[in-house]
């Protein structure tokens, strides 16, 4: 695939900046606490998701090429580590993936965009395996 992002169109921007990353994240969270398809990875989350949220759309706002808020507050991502309590096996990553999925889908994000989206969540997603 050819790479349809450069410095001055980062999928950050691509997406639709700050307040789509924010609504792609809180879709991602709706999913994942109202269908119990999802009951594997939301327990692994605390009850009230709200930290979880601003964590994961905090990172990707960086992660995609924008203000690096994660950063800022909370220093390096270090994704493996503090994952590293949690059991992510192949179950989890699957389960991540197609809520993750799911949220796109809701969003409207497709083409170019959407096929880089799958590809870098995939390649994270399998990282954070520990399992």
């Amino acid at each position: 695939m050819s790479q349809p992002f450069g410095p001055d169109n980062t999928p950050y921007e691509a997406i639709g900046g700050d307040a789509e990353v924010r609504a792609l994240v809180d879709t991602f969270y709706d999913h994942m606490d109202q269908d119990p398809q999802f009951k594997i990875i939301r327990e692994l989350h605390p009850d009230d998701l709200d930290e979880s949220r601003d964590k994961l759309y905090e990172f990707l706002c960086g992660w995609l090429g924008g203000p690096q808020h994660y950063i800022q507050k909370r220093g390096h991502p270090r994704l493996r580590m503090r994952h590293a309590p949690f059991p992510i096996g192949e179950r989890e990553r699957d389960q991540w993936l197609e809520c993750m999925g799911r949220a796109m889908d809701d969003r409207g994000i497709e083409g170019d965009l959407r096929s880089f989206l799958n590809q870098r969540f995939a390649q994270v997603a399998d990282f954070m395996r520990n399992q």
